[in-house]
């Protein structure tokens, strides 16, 4: 290909399917590999990628006596779309395959981008909601636990409708989540409800760090993207602090109203039979995966690979281990099956892995901490402890796809030319026979 217009177009192309993978949550090394697949498959060789947080870059100089074609494509904040993200993963797999032509794709992408959500948006509150009860099941919650979840979980969702659209940055978004989950805890400890407002408050904790993406930054710091992982981990601390100060911020309130939240044992999680908190897992990560739009076909692998990990977590929770490593080993089987069993359910292994993580986040380790602190008591272990669980989800995921690698078959013949494990974008090259 010589002509310079169809370089353009080429890179443009891959650039726009870049930015729907990083902002999906997609890994750097998967978006350069995707964006790089584009441009060979449309016949521009010679193409180097840079990717960064905000930033992705395609370099094309076929010649060392030719000028440089250089595009850059600033990468804009949107909200997590699984169903547009599958789309664009099939969009660039049947252009890798020689399926469409680079125009096809472009028309696909443009349409993808364009259509808008698949899902009324009082069905996604909802979704939210049953995420919240889902949570507060693995909790231990009773009926009146739930039934607050539900509604604390609409609540958060509510917030971070509302914020955004006056440009509130995501630090000050998360925080008024945080502070809303325990403001609703400090009206029901008022009442004569015997409810246990730790497990509401916790309940919001983990939907709110459902959206915090620490494991993109832990994956692109195993993979070799420091500074896209700086920028990642950067974004999650600060999201992770905006949580902390919503949740003290309430505590203080219901501290000054004469609302005690901390006369009860701090995180106190009660014991819960062992099918109802495996049911919870997976109901609350069936249902975050319907909130962000999952396909429904989806939403069976999430709730069985939620249901595994949870399972293998109360296994090792109860030996002697520690919960830390009770949660690596859990995120390790997640990984290691969502690779596997994620094709036979046509969608990229990000889909279903991320989803059932959610039931493992460490909320209940940051509102132990925090209510430590509202005593005047010590906490820096228990919120230590909950970025140690954080980290070793993340890369227990990731070492769980390593491990699952060789299992398939398509891995020995693919492991020369991939940078690591693949949780989106194609998984062989233009004019290959197999597919995943």
């Amino acid at each position: 290909m010589t002509e310079r217009r169809e370089v353009y177009e080429t890179l443009d192309l891959a650039l726009r399917i870049g930015e729907v993978l990083l902002s999906s949550g997609a890994g750097a090394a998967d978006v350069t590999v995707a964006m790089l697949a584009v441009t060979q498959a449309c016949g521009v060789r010679h193409v180097t990628a840079d990717v960064t947080f905000v930033d992705l870059t395609l370099h094309h100089q076929p010649t060392s006596d030719e000028p440089a074609a250089i595009q850059v494509r600033r990468v804009t904040r949107r909200p997590v779309d699984y169903a547009d993200l599958v789309d664009v993963d099939e969009t660039v797999n049947s252009l890798v395959a020689g399926d469409i032509t680079r125009r096809e794709a472009g028309d696909q992408l443009a349409r993808i981008v364009s259509t808008g959500h698949h899902r009324r948006r009082w069905a996604v509150t909802v979704g939210w909601g049953v995420m919240g009860t889902g949570i507060a099941l693995t909790l231990g919650g009773s009926p009146i636990v739930c039934l607050l979840a539900f509604l604390t979980a609409c609540a958060i969702d509510g917030t971070q409708l509302l914020l955004p659209l006056h440009r509130i940055p995501a630090f000050y978004q998360h925080a008024a989540g945080g502070f809303v989950a325990t403001l609703i805890a400090v009206i029901a400890s008022a009442t004569e409800l015997a409810v246990n407002p730790s497990r509401v408050v916790t309940t919001g904790i983990v939907i709110l760090l459902a959206g915090v993406g620490m494991m993109g930054a832990t994956q692109d710091a195993l993979t070799g993207f420091p500074v896209t992982a700086s920028a990642r981990l950067i974004d999650a601390v600060l999201n992770t602090a905006g949580i902390i100060a919503g949740v003290g911020a309430g505590l203080t309130v219901g501290d000054m109203l004469g609302v005690g939240l901390i006369s009860f044992e701090p995180g106190a999680a009660g014991l819960a039979e062992v099918g109802v908190t495996v049911f919870g897992a997976a109901l609350a990560a069936a249902a975050f995966a319907f909130a962000s739009y999952a396909p429904r076909r989806s939403l069976i692998a999430v709730a069985l690979v939620a249901a595994l990990g949870q399972g293998v977590l109360l296994t090792i929770d109860s030996s002697d281990v520690g919960r830390t490593w009770g949660s690596a080993v859990a995120a390790i089987t997640i990984g290691a099956v969502c690779y596997l069993v994620a094709g036979r359910f046509r969608v990229p292994a990000l889909v279903v892995v991320v989803p059932a993580i959610v039931p493992l986040l460490p909320g209940l380790d940051i509102y132990r901490g925090l209510a430590l602190f509202a005593e005047g008591k010590d906490g820096v272990l228990e919120l230590a402890s909950a970025l140690a669980t954080a980290l070793a989800l993340a890369a227990g995921v990731i070492l769980g796809q390593y491990l699952a690698q060789p299992v398939k078959r398509e891995a020995r013949r693919l492991e020369t030319r991939l940078a690591g494990p693949r949780m989106v974008g194609p998984f062989r090259r233009h004019g290959d026979k197999d597919t995943r």
